[in-house]
């Protein structure tokens, strides 16, 4: 091993700790011992029938909530998969195709790289959640919607004929759909709700339920030997695989394990909440979409059967007190008018449990679901984002929709003006600072990132992920801080990226000043970060919303020791834009974008004078000189999806301190129109890869 390799692995033996990286060691000792194949796992007991986890909601009043024009939406896409297409990521179709090319090997084979997974020749690159995420049976949770609503036999029909193809082709334990435990876990929830939700189905025969039943068991039996795994992440998949264990210990409560698994869910569920949400309610995991996977975990546990009821004292069942602060930190991140958030830190595209209508992005579903069942009230008016909350929380069953006379954004502000210190509000506009204390590993490079959101659009965006396992230059590459909304110094990392998922060198952001007019005229946030201590540097930065809304940024690069001499460093300061009609101004350091509801200014300014701009677009240089990274001007709404954005870019290369000012102006109401006949960035043709 070379002297960098025993740097980063003590690097990572600081940072993790010795407990997450001991459970892992165990983890890959099991592994390669063979325990892991030893494990008992039978699933050869017979079961007539699982039993059912919730309180199904009445369709009448579904049907109430979404509409006409939501029903024939949802038929619509139950249509697409019984014809054999299902969208995940929440992005474009793909056919649902379970079987392999190949002869199947033993889980771990995989996983040890004794065995090469069998990817079908129709993907676009070789990525494991591309075999995942059709196997996740997520999907089942529209065709049951479906059925409840309109009793169409097509779609237990078509339920069966894949649960049958997929239970034939991969047995328990074969192939690369049993080597997360993770997955497993949700495909065992998706199959106890299809189950329950198909049960008048003539379709849903004896021999079926005893079927699903034997899978739900052989199911449940994968988790525990490999819980040590979901230990040492410490993330979603000790959520996912504890709830997977709640879930079938209900579903199967004659099981001679099912004491067992109940006992383990709900110590590893509550465990995991408290060491996965911080005090102010942020997610370990630095993500809005695994924030959000989160909570519908939360949602779905809560909300099982008997799942309210305590039976003793060492496994409570009450919902956990972070998740009230969870639910806020959430909606402060929510914009109003559109139910969208900052893409933060990884993307997977996971959307668990769509019991809702509403897109993928739209976040106010899960959000009403939790504000119900752990803050005591919805957060927004009555909307269709209330079906969530239909199938999910136990208060909008017995209780009629919420009529409250509240606009949906004041309603959204009661809740949530406490829960997150950097963001900052306008009347018409607001802005997100990143600015976290890392106490696990962060996911991107991002540090005093500024998302900013005007009249429900996102102006300065974050580029969001793409791909995990791709080949170069898109392998996990929306990471690095210079696609992001900051500077870059040297052009370094704010932290030392060791991996594909794993940053050291953790950079540390603190806020140091909130600031308010007297006259409520602009309020400020002020924060600073040190993941350029290792240069000499701390990067400080000044947000003041104004309220006519117009914004300024300034960042000023200092000397991390006041003591030393000054030394030259060279910054670059980003933006990206979505793609619209733009023009460079006279001076070079200001640009114009049309968006759909007049011109939005961008002027750049600083000491000294800036070097160079560039203007990037789809990772093509549209206006400068220099190099170009094929990743600059993209963004990935959601996963295997990228469109192109307008990245903007300053450089200068002087002795500090060095200062940039931003200034963001948006056309006020007597200048604003109707939509342009250009492309905003929310209609361009995505790219697939």
């Amino acid at each position: 091993m070379n002297t960098s390799r025993i740097l980063l692995a003590f690097k990572a033996l600081r940072e993790l700790g010795p407990r997450q990286l001991g459970f892992y060691a165990l983890y890959q000792a099991g592994l390669r011992s063979g325990r892991f194949r030893c494990a008992n796992t039978d699933h050869n007991l017979s079961f007539t029938t699982l039993q059912p986890v919730l309180d199904l909601p009445d369709p009448a009043a579904i049907l109430e909530t979404i509409g006409a024009e939501g029903l024939a939406q949802l038929t619509a896409e139950a249509d697409e998969i019984a014809a054999g297409r299902a969208r995940i990521f929440g992005g474009l179709p793909v056919p649902l195709e379970f079987t392999s090319p190949e002869h199947l090997h033993h889980w771990t084979a995989y996983e040890t790289g004794k065995a090469v997974i069998p990817y079908p020749s129709a993907l676009p690159v070789d990525d494991i959640k591309f075999l995942w995420e059709p196997a996740r049976f997520t999907w089942a949770f529209t065709l049951g919607r479906a059925y409840h609503l309109t009793n169409d036999e097509r779609y237990p029909a078509a339920f069966w004929h894949y649960f049958e193809t997929f239970s034939k082709a991969n047995p328990p334990n074969l192939g690369p759909n049993w080597m997360s435990a993770q997955e497993v876990a949700l495909r065992l929830i998706a199959f106890t709700f299809a189950a329950q939700i198909f049960a008048p189905s003539p379709h849903s025969t004896a021999i079926r339920h005893s079927q699903i039943a034997i899978s739900v068991a052989a199911h449940a039996a994968r988790i525990p030997p490999t819980l040590i795994y979901a230990r040492a992440q410490n993330n979603n998949h000790l959520l996912s695989e504890a709830a997977g264990l709640i879930t079938a210990s209900l579903a199967l409560p004659d099981h001679p394990d099912s004491p067992r698994w109940e006992k383990l869910g709900w110590k590893w569920f509550n465990r995991g909440l408290e060491s996965q949400i911080s005090a102010d309610g942020a997610y370990m995991q630095h993500s809005a979409n695994y924030h959000r996977l989160m909570l519908q975990l939360a949602l779905w546990v809560h909300n099982l059967k008997s799942a309210e009821y305590e039976v003793s004292k060492s496994t409570p069942r009450t919902p956990h007190p972070a998740l009230d602060s969870a639910t806020r930190w959430l909606l402060a991140l929510t914009d109003p008018e559109t139910g969208r958030v900052p893409n933060l830190g990884p993307n997977d595209g996971a959307y668990i449990l769509p019991l809702t209508g509403q897109p993928f992005h739209d976040y106010r579903p899960v959000l009403q679901a939790a504000a119900r069942t752990f803050l005591g009230e919805p957060a927004y008016a009555a909307g269709a984002w209330d079906e969530m909350s239909l199938w999910l929380c136990t208060n909008a069953k017995r209780e009629a929709r919420s009529r409250q006379n509240r606009s949906l954004h004041t309603a959204q502000r009661a809740f949530a003006d406490r829960a997150c210190p950097a963001v900052l509000r306008a009347p018409r506009s607001w802005g997100y600072l990143r600015t976290a204390r890392f106490n696990d590993r962060p996911g991107h490079a991002d540090q005093l990132h500024l998302d900013l959101w005007w009249r429900g659009l996102n102006i300065a965006q974050d580029a969001g992920t793409y791909l995990y396992n791709a080949n170069p230059p898109w392998d996990n590459a929306l990471t690095h801080t210079a696609v992001h909304n900051t500077v870059m110094v040297d052009n370094r990392e704010q932290m030392t990226r060791a991996g594909r998922f794993l940053y050291l060198d953790w950079a540390q952001a603190e806020v140091i000043a909130r600031e308010r007019a007297a006259g409520g005229e602009w309020e400020r946030i002020v924060a600073r970060h040190n993941g350029y201590r290792h240069l000499g540097v701390i990067h400080q930065r000044s947000v003041t919303a104004h309220v006519d809304d117009h914004w300024v940024i300034e960042d000023r690069l200092g000397p991390s020791n006041p003591g030393n001499p000054a030394s030259q460093h060279t910054a670059r300061l980003h933006w990206l834009l979505p793609d619209w009609r733009y023009e460079i101004q006279s001076a070079a350091r200001s640009i114009r974008i049309q968006s759909p509801q007049g011109w939005i200014s961008i002027a750049i300014s600083g000491q000294p004078l800036v070097n160079s701009v560039q203007l990037v677009r789809a990772g093509e240089l549209l206006h400068g000189s220099g190099p170009v990274s094929p990743a600059w001007g993209w963004v990935s709404p959601t996963y295997n999806v990228k469109i192109p954005a307008l990245s903007f870019a300053v450089t200068v290369t002087a002795a500090l301190p060095i200062v940039f000012i931003t200034k963001f102006t948006f056309p006020g109401p007597e200048q604003t129109r109707q939509p342009h006949s250009g492309r905003p960035a929310s209609i361009a043709r995505p790219s697939m890869f």
